[in-house]
């Protein structure tokens, strides 16, 4: 398959003149219309033309992409090669009736017929025939026969009612129901009449027709049928009878995510937030990238469901620690990666603290919560400066992140600045620092605002001062910058000299505020698999592996978004051990499409093959 080069902005996904696609890697791509339709579709169409399967599925959608006459070469092609002649003949007459070519699928469905029998499906199809020749008594009995052969038929069993609900109104459209609930077999109708039954708060006569509704079954029940019950049962306050109707049948691989966005909002609804994420970690095994949005949002509500459920009471006393984090974060000191940067011993030993913000809505008492932006960045600024330092700077550093060591425990995120004493405390608890680096944000307005107070330990007295104006939508413009006054302040206080690596270079441009999130990411994912965090402290761990691959191909020569991308998977597997097998393919294929040097990319595959050992 022919692959767009690059992913495009996410404001393109309501933009009807793009086409949303997804490459190899899983990234969302987009790309115009016009180029899709004469550069890519037809090379796609030409690489898959005899393998049926591929080849229905991208005619379906150009289809919905309104590609008709795009594809028509394609669809009368499929019904010469298609096993399932029924799909074949159904989307070729689709084709042919979409480009007014009436005669001829009329030509093509009763051809089907004469050939194989009756068909509800292409009967239904032959009824639109008609009913776009103005043939309407044709159309509705060629309709209701395909309702006798098959009285589930979506499209038919909605296409009926409505015929009768439009001459009648809603009494009519009932009584359509109704006559079609009487058919051998019906079971889609019944669910029609037990959802009016909802409505008028007749609960008795809505369970009526479902109990009718399954008895009439002669195999599982159906995707449609799963989702149908279990979305009206959940919207009229019954979450409780929807899984008892549905969730039995239920199979992730078959049914999907129709049926299990259903079931995942009934677990939560009866507070079982343990069986929706079982739900949701089996959807998101399935891998696929188009439920992506709809998945990430389960697993916030999930994540949130368990917070509520741990909160903070009113005067409980706690105990803070400092995480310790020594160099870069994502270059462990026993990191086989360390030699490919042939850095000297730091001269002088500086510790960095973070985690104080003010902002506006900040909580006016000590309570749990999901990871937001000005918590992110108050970690991810000390991880961002102390890899400056490690660098671009002779001093060894480490980064001090305050945890509230309970259980389970979670980062600290306080609304004043450290003064010096509380800070030298926690750089105490685990070494003695000569200089310690205070950092404070002050996001309640825009430009925002870094302050930097850099402490001498020996005499606790603040030697010097830096600050940084900043937007929060465009980090890359004013962080760096104050990495580079850092830099230079540290040097003319202490007289260290700066230094260099030539293996590291800074991320740039739009992807710098992703890498300071994948940096606070891994030092969560880290902390996950070394502190006693608890099932709901790493939240979205398919979005941190996924955000990395993206911001590695972004970046491809890049050995440190590498390097992070590859201690994200080593610390995950102690986390989430199944999500790492799920990426094992995509990061494979990454090595394999954008190499770096030799002696990275070898040393870099050694720490991926740790991750799946």
């Amino acid at each position: 398959m022919k692959e767009p080069s690059a992913p495009a902005p996410a404001d393109l996904r309501n933009n009807p003149d793009y086409v949303r696609v997804y490459d190899q890697l899983g990234r969302e791509v987009y790309v115009e219309k016009a180029k899709w339709r004469t550069e890519i579709l037809p090379g796609n169409l030409k690489a898959n033309w005899d393998a049926p399967d591929a080849l229905y599925s991208m005619i379906v959608g150009a289809l919905q992409d309104g590609f008709f006459e795009d594809v028509q070469q394609a669809a009368e092609h499929l019904c010469q090669i298609d096993s399932s002649p029924d799909r074949a003949t159904t989307v070729y007459a689709i084709v042919l009736m979409k480009t007014d070519h009436l005669d001829e699928a009329e030509r093509v469905l009763t051809s089907y017929l004469q050939q194989h029998g009756e068909d509800a499906t292409i009967l239904t199809n032959l009824a639109k025939v008609y009913s776009a020749r103005s043939q309407l008594d044709k159309a509705e009995a060629t309709l209701w026969h395909a309702l006798e052969l098959d009285p589930n038929l979506d499209n038919g069993f909605a296409w009926y009612t409505a015929i009768y609900r439009d001459r009648g109104g809603e009494a009519a459209g009932l009584d359509a129901m109704r006559r079609i609930a009487a058919l051998p077999g019906s079971w889609r109708a019944q669910l029609s009449l037990a959802r009016a039954a909802l409505d008028a708060n007749d609960f008795n006569a809505a369970m009526a027709q479902y109990g009718d509704a399954f008895s009439r079954l002669s195999a599982s029940p159906t995707t449609q049928m799963l989702m149908l019950v279990s979305g009206d049962l959940g919207q009229h306050g019954h979450p409780e009878i929807a899984l008892a109707l549905t969730a039995p049948h239920f199979h992730p691989e078959e049914h999907g995510l129709a049926v299990g966005n259903n079931l995942i909002k009934a677990n939560l609804d009866l507070g079982n937030s343990a069986e929706a994420r079982r739900i949701l970690d089996a959807l998101y095994a399935l891998q696929r990238p188009d439920w992506k949005d709809t998945l990430d949002f389960w697993d916030t509500a999930i994540t949130k469901a368990g917070l509520e459920k741990r909160a903070v009471a009113e005067g409980e006393p706690l105990e803070s620690i400092a995480l310790v984090t020594q160099g870069p974060v994502w270059l462990k000191p026993d990191s086989l990666a360390v030699p490919l940067f042939a850095l000297p011993p730091g001269l002088l030993k500086v510790a960095i603290i973070g985690s104080t913000a003010e902002f506006s809505d900040a909580p006016s008492q000590v309570e749990l919560q999901i990871t937001d932006a000005p918590g992110r960045l108050s970690r991810a600024l000390p991880l961002f400066l102390a890899e400056q330092l490690a660098f671009h700077s002779g001093v060894s550093v480490e980064t001090l992140t305050p945890w509230v060591n309970r259980n389970p425990g979670g980062f600290m995120l306080s609304g004043q600045p450290w003064d010096v004493e509380d800070a030298i405390g926690y750089a105490e608890m685990s070494s003695k620092p000569d200089y310690i680096i205070i950092c404070h944000l002050k996001l309640q307005e825009s430009p925002e605002l870094a302050e930097l107070r850099i402490v001498r330990t020996a005499d606790q007295q603040v030697i010097g001062t830096l600050d940084q104006r900043f937007a929060m939508q465009a980090l890359q413009d004013g962080l760096p910058q104050l990495a580079s006054k850092l830099i230079d302040k540290l040097s003319e206080l202490t007289k260290v000299s700066p230094r260099s690596s030539p293996l590291y270079r800074l991320v740039s441009g739009s992807n710098f505020p992703d890498y300071l999130l994948r940096l606070e990411q891994l030092l969560a994912v880290r902390t996950a698999s070394e502190q006693n965090a608890g099932p709901e402290f790493l939240y979205g761990p398919r979005e941190i592996l996924q955000g990395n691959i993206e911001l590695c191909a972004a970046n491809p020569q890049n050995v440190a978004t590498r390097l992070l991308l590859a201690q994200t998977s080593i610390s995950m597997k102690s986390v989430h051990p199944d999500v790492v097998r799920e990426f094992k393919d995509k990061l494979l294929l990454l090595q394999q499409q954008h190499p770096l040097p030799t002696k990275a990319q070898a040393v870099i595959q050694g720490l991926f093959s740790e991750a799946f050992s």
